[in-house]
């Protein structure tokens, strides 16, 4: 009986193992540790000129150039830290060459000129990374 119990204990372990190495695992990881709030960083100085210039307007409340600055950024991605709707606001940060808004956005949160945190999004929310100073 002792054996039985230490084959299946060995069978649970090796199982075990390769689910937590295989990729379906591994993916899961990424995507809870972002729901979690971890996120690459970047400071303002690396944001483009265009990102800069957008951030110093969201600090200064506005004025802003698209009509859809500072509407509420749902985080259906939930690449963000999850926090209550309305939490979020989204503001464009302008291509140049581009017909409309492109794909570049600064998501902040929490109180409008003094946010707690603001992420940098260079591909329409598919990834974000956390403005510093």
């Amino acid at each position: 009986m002792a054996r039985v119990a230490a084959i299946k204990f060995a069978l649970t372990s090796v199982l075990l193992a390769v689910a937590l190495g295989s990729p379906l695992a591994q993916a899961r990881s990424e995507s809870d540790r972002h729901a979690q709030g971890a996120a690459a960083v970047i400071r303002v100085a690396e944001l483009p000129r265009q990102g800069r210039e957008t951030y110093e307007l969201i600090r200064k409340g506005g004025p802003f150039r698209y009509e859809k600055d500072g509407v509420v950024f749902g985080n259906r991605e939930r690449l963000l830290p999850i926090k209550t709707r309305g939490f979020y606001r989204e503001y464009t940060v302008s291509t140049p060459g581009s017909r409309d808004r492109g794909a570049r956005r600064i998501v902040c949160g929490g109180p409008a000129m003094a946010p707690d945190a603001c992420y940098y999004t260079a591909d329409h929310y598919a990834s974000f990374r956390m403005i510093v100073e």
